[in-house]
């Protein structure tokens, strides 16, 4: 009699328990800071993202602007009388030798150009830093302790705002002498005010937050409170308003330097430079102007543009913030 071998059926499955669904779903769902997901959002713009490789190419070609002109034979302040300029002593235009033409005293604006970024760049980063600083400190002094030191240094910003910052800062150079360290303090320091009523305004915001008022419990000091448990909150504005201070403090100096009392000559500089330019332009030396104009142009709109980016991806109040 053959025998029949029934196999077991196998035991229902059980339902996953409570724990077993909550660790799942925290690995789909992992938790991003802030910076984080700035950073994510900034990535994905294209258009910072080409402005940031715009002015990745300023920053190189300042750096190696000795190798550009070992390259190319030409020193930034040497003259070629006889091969840099024309017959009746005009600048000579784009060719095999001068690749951007020359200027007015047979010098290579390429190479002219390219030590050019190295100040814009400089005074751009420096006093923007110098700004940030200055304007940082004094908006958490003044809206932490309040009451009259709150008071006189509002009222003190509220005077740098008002007057006219570029006809102070003409006065202030042409009287201390021009130099690439006092346009530095100069532009850092007059524009520390805007910085300074923003720190200030997102200060007043947060310093009656609970966890403030715990570290003020916990026996903290001002200056710790200020600095470790305040600025961290206010980083992100001030970081974006300084990516939008730089192509300002690059304007200023060529503006400077544009007037005469930035930084003094022979130093390679794109304020000099368009300065110069203007009197050749109506000999027909349109490369004297053009080039080192729009060097000047393209670095600034870069530098705005990638500012704009950053704002859109780390302001928590923009439209991107749910993308």
């Amino acid at each position: 009699m053959s025998q029949r071998i029934v196999s077991a059926a196998p035991p229902p499955a059980e339902p996953p328990s409570a724990a077993v669904i909550e660790g799942s779903a925290a690995k789909k769902i992992e938790g991003r800071s802030p910076w984080r997901l700035g950073l994510e959002r900034l990535v994905r713009d294209r258009a910072a993202m080409i402005s940031l490789g715009v002015i990745l190419l300023v920053v190189l070609m300042a750096i190696f602007a000795p190798v550009i002109a070992a390259i190319v034979g030409h020193g930034p302040n040497q003259q070629f009388s006889s091969t840099g300029l024309t017959a009746i002593g005009q600048p000579k235009g784009p060719n095999s030798t001068f690749l951007l033409g020359t200027d007015d005293l047979g010098r290579d604006i390429l190479v002219r150009i390219a030590y050019g970024a190295r100040i814009s760049l400089i005074v751009g980063i420096a006093a923007t830093a110098l700004t940030v600083v200055i304007g940082a400190v004094a908006g958490l002094v003044s809206a932490y302790f309040g009451g009259l030191t709150d008071s006189v240094i509002a009222r003190f910003i509220d005077w740098l705002l008002a007057i006219p910052f570029l006809l102070l800062a003409i006065s202030l150079v042409a009287v201390i002498g021009p130099s690439l360290t006092v346009v530095i303090i100069v532009i850092g320091f007059f524009g520390w005010a805007s910085v300074g009523r923003i720190v200030r305004g997102q200060v007043l915001s947060i310093k009656e937050k609970e966890y403030i008022e715990a570290a003020r419990a916990l026996g903290a000091s001002p200056w710790r409170i200020m600095f470790i448990d305040i600025l961290p909150n206010v980083m992100a504005p001030i970081i974006v308003y300084a990516t939008l201070l730089i192509p300002l403090s690059i304007v200023t100096e060529a503006a400077l330097s544009y007037l005469g009392v930035g930084v003094p000559p022979p130093t390679a500089d794109w304020g000099q430079m368009i300065s110069a330019a203007q009197a050749q332009y109506q000999y027909g030396a349109w490369w004297f102007l053009v080039f080192p104009s729009l060097a000047l142009l393209v670095t600034t709109l870069a530098f705005n543009i990638l500012g704009d980016g950053v704002r859109d991806a780390f302001d928590p109040r923009g439209d991107q913030l749910f993308v």
